[in-house]
């Protein structure tokens, strides 16, 4: 299935002079990693306590292309110039658990969705993640398989938000796009674990 992880590669090569422009200039990794997290975070909170003000809504699919940007170069800077640490690994999965959340939380006050269907999405999202990570703690690879990762979740999200800006008011037929998110996570999740499992049971 193609998703936005399948086009990375390309995504990052567009990406590689700036990155090399940032290590020549001594941004690391880490920094970039905990920039995008805090930027996260803020927008977050700035959409979930003004959620009538319905253009603030257009800075989501620009500050989810710009953080993905920002995701790709963190790796690159990490693996390309020898930047590699435990405390990037670390930083580089809970940062993004952290900034999903923050960028997603604000829907619960968005019609015509249903608060706790929004909640459930972000509790199965953050799972689909800890899925991914449990692989490579067993010997497997970090898993990013599944119809809904972390980028495709970014686009769809964005796009509320641009929806949302421009029209004013999202269609009530939308209200079924949540439960239908939380399907699609479950079923990455789904296919994280017994992908993992079986490339565990292959290097046996």
């Amino acid at each position: 299935m193609l998703t936005l992880y399948t086009i990375k590669p390309k995504f990052q090569a567009l990406l590689r002079p700036l990155t090399k422009w940032l290590a020549a200039g001594g941004i690391t990794a880490n920094q970039v990693t905990v920039v995008a997290a805090l930027v996260s975070v803020a927008l977050g909170v700035v959409l979930l306590l003004n959620p009538e003000s319905i253009l603030l809504f257009a800075l989501l699919p620009v500050w989810m292309f710009l953080r993905m940007a920002l995701n790709a170069i963190d790796g690159m800077l990490a693996r390309e110039f020898n930047q590699k640490s435990d405390l990037g690994a670390y930083l580089n999965e809970l940062s993004d658990v952290v900034a999903d959340a923050a960028l997603f939380i604000p829907f619960v006050f968005v019609s015509p969705f249903n608060a706790g269907w929004v909640i459930v999405v972000i509790f199965l999202a953050t799972l689909s993640e800890f899925a991914g990570m449990q692989g490579a703690t067993l010997g497997a690879s970090r898993r990013y398989d599944g119809p809904l990762g972390k980028s495709d979740r970014a686009l769809i999200f964005g796009a509320l938000g641009l929806w949302l800006a421009i029209s004013g008011e999202l269609p009530h037929w939308l209200a079924w796009l949540m439960p239908i998110l939380a399907l699609l996570i479950s079923v990455t999740i789904y296919k994280r674990v017994s992908n993992g499992l079986a490339e565990l049971n292959d290097n046996k």
